[in-house]
């Protein structure tokens, strides 16, 4: 997500376990009662906003970096000043206690390192070995580790702890991601009434899906801590809802409301927006930069069909390329016509799943050029580095086609910038899985099942076939909502809501209309 700063203390520190949490927290309350934090909280004026996220873009040399969900949070917290909190990114032999913190402005970072056996347990485990794959539909991937579950917890004490007595009474905090799903009702054990937010980035399965979860009513239970609770789309919000009533956690007290162990949780939907305007900014001045010029050198008369995404089992990586090679076979007239370029940064390569997988798409893609190629074509470009964001938004302008078709995905904002990246007088065509959830809003894009190899293909061969008033007409109903749902707007919404929500008060209250359906109606596509 960004550069990390270097470890600092090499003060001395276990993993942390159940007995040793009392004299943690205890001196780290007594560490964060000196003067300094005093005079912090004296010299505060109105709430303050804390975002907690498992990476945190701590910045180097005066600026953070610039990236989307960054950027947007960045600039949420610059209002009236703010703590951004979370993971340092590093495991240590000897964490120190509390946690290390800088400043930026009017922003206060503060981050924790973690010992090798709390990143085991709590990320590389229980987070990416159950909770992820469990919410993006696999099953089958699931691993269940007991200590990783015992860690997953463990740990979540332990960010609680530190971060407490950073907390002033009216701070309102927003909690990001399935990494801390047990982090609220960790402050309320330590006697925080703040608002606290949590909003998951990923999908949430139905009842039958999410109940393979390891430990699924006790993490259904530590979301009743929350105020706010905040999914990607509708269906994501109305599946965690059929969950609680599945297993009777709680009562219904309104469309969206529920009351858990006398604390009311309300739970929506917030769509998550790119920098619309700065993408396609950034995308039109690209033609200057060095890669997209050799990059189009390369491809001669040749069309470009891009994909660009994270290593990763949920994206359909394998599905997309045999998708690919089906187009080829049945269109025997675009051989050496098109080229398809997929930017894959390699991800989570400690996890064995992603070890495997690794290996899986490399063939998959050697196998599809030695079938497929010509001495002089290169079918598939497959590249497991980081572009940086200047020369992808180029790559984006330059593409015919966009294919972006996760197996199941929370949003997936490659396919809003590709469509801010377009060319308004010619722009290309994005290719979307049915699946993931930017196509709630991209209903003008053409919509697939990634699972069907040859509907794919036919996707394809039409994208590159489709006439120009067709491409336009579908381009500006996107890009119209894309600039309504910017980032911006969906940081004020969620926070928004946050904000209307009375500290420290359980009883229902009716939640307005707008926070049940806070995004924009969608509009009625072109045929």
């Amino acid at each position: 997500m960004a550069d990390i700063p270097d470890p600092a203390s090499d003060a001395p520190r276990q993993p942390v376990g159940r007995s040793e949490m009392p004299d943690r927290v205890s001196r780290s309350r007594k560490r964060a009662s000196g003067s300094e934090l005093e005079r912090r909280r004296a010299s505060a004026s109105g709430p303050r906003l804390v975002v907690v996220s498992n990476r945190v873009p701590v910045p180097k040399d005066g600026s953070t970096k610039a990236g989307g969900l960054s950027v947007a949070l960045e600039g949420a917290l610059k209002q009236s000043g703010g703590l951004w909190f979370g993971w340092s990114g590093e495991t240590v032999e000897n964490p120190s206690e509390g946690a290390r913190i800088s400043q930026a402005g009017n922003i206060t970072f503060a981050v924790m390192d973690l010992a090798k056996q709390d990143y085991d347990e709590y990320y590389a485990g229980f987070a990416n070995r159950a909770l992820w794959p469990v919410c993006h539909y696999r099953l089958d991937l699931v691993q269940i580790e007991r200590h990783e579950l015992d860690g997953y917890f463990r740990v979540n004490r332990a960010f609680a702890a530190t971060l407490a007595p950073l907390l002033r009474p009216d701070d309102i905090v927003w909690v990001h991601d399935y990494h801390f799903i047990p982090l609220a009702s960790e402050l309320r054990k330590l006697g925080s009434n703040n608002r606290i937010g949590f909003f998951l980035h990923i999908p949430w399965p139905p009842p039958d899906v999410a109940s393979a979860l390891p430990a699924y009513h006790r993490l259904l239970q530590n979301f009743g801590a929350y105020d706010l609770v905040g999914f990607h789309t509708p269906q994501d919000a109305e599946n965690f809802e059929r969950c609680l009533v599945g297993e009777n956690i709680g009562s219904s007290v309104g469309p969206g409301e529920h009351q858990i162990d006398g604390h009311r949780v309300r739970i929506g939907a917030f769509p998550v927006g790119i920098d619309t305007e700065t993408f396609a900014r950034a995308a039109a001045g690209a033609e200057r930069n060095a890669l997209v010029r050799r990059t189009r050198a390369s491809l001669g008369n040749r069309s470009l069909i891009i994909g660009v995404d994270r290593l990763d089992y949920s994206k359909g990586l394998k599905q997309r390329i045999e998708a690919f090679s089906c187009f080829i076979t049945s269109n025997p007239d675009f051989r050496n016509r098109v080229t398809y370029i997929q930017i894959t940064p390699k991800s989570r390569s400690d996890v064995p799943e992603y070890q495997r997988m690794q290996r899986e798409i490399a063939e998959q893609a050697g196998w599809t050029n030695g079938n497929l190629g010509e001495v002089d074509w290169t079918p598939v470009r497959y590249v497991n580095r980081t572009v940086g964001h200047a020369a992808l938004a180029g790559l984006y302008r330059m593409s015919r086609v966009g294919l972006v078709t996760p197996l199941r995905d929370g949003m997936n904002l490659v396919a809003k910038e590709f469509v801010a990246a377009q060319q308004p007088d010619d722009p290309g065509v994005l290719i979307l899985s049915r699946f993931a959830g930017a196509a709630h809003e991209l209903d003008c894009a053409l919509l697939v099942n990634p699972y069907d190899t040859e509907v794919c293909a036919a996707a394809i061969a039409r994208a590159l076939q489709m006439p120009l008033a067709e491409r336009r007409e579908r381009w500006a109903t996107m890009m119209k909502r894309l600039q309504v749902n910017t980032v911006e707007a969906w940081c004020q919404r969620f926070l928004s809501s946050l904000s209307r929500i009375p500290a420290g008060v359980t009883e229902a209250h009716p939640a307005p209309d707008a926070e049940r359906n806070p995004s924009p109606e969608p509009e009625t596509a072109p045929a």
